[in-house]
């Protein structure tokens, strides 16, 4: 006698959803491939705009061609698409650049394996060929970098091309060589204020605004005025005799990270001393930092407190004594500080129209730059990288008899789309521009690559397009992981959301 048949058993709650195999395959790379499409038009240096309006802020619009600015924006429904921002994320945080590069990079190799997926190839063929290919790009790429780290001129310059070349796809484009300068010196610490100025600095946090009669949580009577006068006079006295003890170490500017009030103020600037207030708490941390420095509270003993100075030791010996001085750029006050004697630090200050832009594409120099000073290898840019990486991954391929030479060609062939996109969102002909780039590098001349402001090829590192080699490892390592990782996946279990308690 049989018992009832088994029907199928539902393990997920009501409202769950579930997707398995090659549907749950295909819709990840679908929305990967969403993502790779959507800034897929501003890479290059003459990438396309995106407006991105907020409607949680007052419909604020903002108007940029930068990949993690755009990716940040998006609000996105499909796991898949999350994964290949948070890659671009992870790539931001690593070295600064090319987010775009990854999200671009990653989805035209989950293209290339929709397609061999599609001939009944399995994903996992497909990974162990890309995992082949990814370790000949690399070392291809390694060994085609450049290193000026023993020559301190021609590093400079590398560094001053790579933020030329990280900066041209920016809004800061237009001004790129000053902006580079800016970075680059700002990076390196060159730089030397003409006026000088012998500065003893004290840093302190202490309250110097008890000038006026401040009485919390008592009460104080009094018969008469005079009485209140009186208290009046002994709190100013108090702080004269502060003010007294502070000019007693001998500074002639003095940093408070609290408010400084009138009587103290003037006392200090008949004493022919600068006073600085209401430094926040990180600014007056930095401060004791770079100016070698003590933080000061109490004032009774002189002998144990350490004055910071504007003062550098040069080669010679003989001391520079620099300048603290407020400066006005446009309708704002500032307070600058040169010669820091432990200054690893620098300030930039910019304004415009859309200095939110503006501040994401000179932090992106910045951070390729600090890179580069880590990492002293150079490549040339313009798409010659990829078209080595391409050329690499081919050769390699004619060393593998197995069904991963397939998944090899596909990696070599989504190398190469990278220049594609370069040239395509210049409005140029990329077929033919791709093409004769191809024919140069395997004629040997790997240093070639897309010349954008004529539309033609040439020399990249006579053109001075030049790209850090971190940045471009960086740039292959998450995508291919990124790839591999959408590719492994036959599975999407979605939970039910969480109903609301009436």
């Amino acid at each position: 006698m049989m018992g009832p048949s088994l029907g199928p058993v539902n393990l997920f709650g009501e409202g769950s959803q579930e997707a398995k195999g090659e549907q749950a395959r295909m819709s990840s790379i679908v929305g990967a491939l969403a993502i790779a499409d959507l800034v897929k038009t501003s890479l290059g240096p003459k990438g396309m705009d995106k407006i991105l309006q907020s409607h949680s802020r007052g419909g604020s619009v903002s108007v940029t061609n930068d990949g993690a600015t755009i990716l940040k924006s998006v609000l996105i429904d499909n796991p898949a698409a999350k994964v290949l921002i948070d890659i671009s994320k992870v790539q931001d945080d690593e070295v600064g650049d090319g987010t775009t590069s990854v999200c671009v990079l990653a989805g035209e190799l989950l293209r290339q394996a929709a397609e061999l997926i599609e001939k009944k190839m399995h994903p996992q063929v497909v990974i162990g060929g890309y995992r082949l290919a990814r370790d000949a790009a690399l070392k291809a790429l390694r060994a085609a970098a450049i290193d000026h780290s023993d020559d301190e001129a021609a590093f400079r310059q590398d560094l001053l091309n790579i933020a030329m070349t990280t900066l041209s796809s920016k809004v800061l484009s237009q001004d790129k060589e000053h902006f580079a300068a800016i970075a680059v010196d700002a990076k390196i610490g060159v730089g030397c204020p003409k006026r000088m100025r012998d500065c003893k600095v004290m840093i302190a946090n202490s309250p110097m605004d008890t000038d006026k009669v401040k009485i919390y949580g008592s009460k104080v009577k009094v018969d008469s005025v005079s009485k209140v006068a009186e208290i009046e006079a002994a709190e100013k006295k108090k702080m004269l005799d502060k003010v007294d003890k502070i000019l007693a170490h001998g500074c002639n500017v003095f940093i408070n990270r609290q408010l400084i009030y009138n009587l103290p103020e003037q006392r200090f600037a008949d004493a022919g001393v600068m006073s600085i207030e209401h430094s926040d708490f990180d600014g007056t941390e930095r401060l004791a930092l770079v100016l070698d420095g003590d933080i000061v509270s109490t004032f009774d003993t002189p002998e144990r407190v350490k004055l910071g100075s504007c003062a550098q030791k040069r080669k010679t010996g003989s001391c520079s004594c620099e300048l603290i001085e407020e400066v006005m750029i446009g309708e704002d006050k500032l307070v600058r500080f040169s010669g820091c004697p432990n200054s690893q630090a620098s300030s930039i200050v910019l304004r415009g129209a859309n200095t939110h832009v503006a501040h994401r594409s000179l932090h992106d120099a910045l951070c390729v730059l600090s890179q580069t000073v880590k990492n002293t290898a150079v490549l040339p840019g313009g798409g010659a990288p990829e078209m080595l990486m391409a050329q690499a991954v081919e050769e390699e391929s004619k060393r593998v008899a197995s069904k991963h030479v397939v998944a090899m060609e596909a990696y070599a062939k989504a190398l190469r789309t990278m220049p594609m996109h370069i040239a395509d969102n210049a409005g140029y002909d990329s077929t033919e521009l791709c093409a004769g780039l191809k024919a140069k590098h395997h004629e040997g001349r790997h240093t070639w690559g897309l010349e954008m402001d004529r539309g033609g090829l040439g020399d990249m590192v006579a053109l001075g397009i030049c790209e850090s080699l971190q940045v471009k490892e960086q740039v292959l390592l998450s995508s291919s992981e990124a790839a591999e990782m959408i590719l492994r996946v036959d599975d999407i279990v979605q939970c039910a959301p969480r109903q609301r308690q009436q």
